[in-house]
């Protein structure tokens, strides 16, 4: 039994202080997982609170021989995460039809344009490239995990983050040239 399901029997058994524990461990890469995926800093910790709670509810539902507990707490993050988003949603635009500015700044600059840039993109691909690209790219799950989180094939999530990087450096390609 691995340190996680060992927490989990310990919380389980009426020992409900070790969740502390489990909620120091992964509660940085679910608010990052969140934030990228949402791009406000305020919702994400909201949402990242609401993870962790639903989490402890529903403690009893975890199963160790179907996923590891991370894998589990990114399910949950990503269902709260787009439900969010669902409701939230605006006027969609096309990655297609999307301008990237250009800029003639300093190095530091250009760089946090460049990230602004990428989270601006990122915030227009579908949400199954978006979700599967910061899973590999930012979280750097395996694809296998994904696959998981994301209750798809493989080969579908692999398709899923070439399409993304695809978008993506469409998008960005004018100004990484000019870089």
């Amino acid at each position: 039994m691995n340190e996680d399901a060992q927490i989990v029997s310990q919380i389980l058994s009426g020992k409900t202080s070790e969740y502390r524990r489990l909620v120091d461990r992964y509660q940085k890469p679910i608010f990052r997982f969140v934030h990228n995926l949402i791009g406000d800093q305020h919702d994400a910790e909201d949402i990242t609170q609401d993870v962790f709670v639903a989490a402890f509810d529903h403690l009893r539902s975890f199963d160790a021989r179907r996923a590891s507990l991370s894998t589990w707490l990114f399910t949950i993050a990503r269902n709260r995460s787009v439900n969010h988003l669902k409701r939230k949603r605006g006027p969609k635009t096309d990655l297609s039809d999307r301008s990237v500015r250009s800029h003639t700044a300093t190095d530091d600059v250009a760089r946090q344009e460049f990230w602004q840039q990428l989270d601006e993109a990122l915030a227009l691909l579908p949400m199954e490239q978006k979700t599967a690209f910061v899973f590999a790219e930012i979280e750097q799950l395996p694809y296998a995990e994904i696959a998981l989180i994301e209750r798809t094939a493989l080969g579908t999530v692999k398709s899923r983050i070439h399409r993304a990087k695809q978008a993506l450096r469409a998008v960005l390609e004018p100004t990484m040239r000019e870089q």
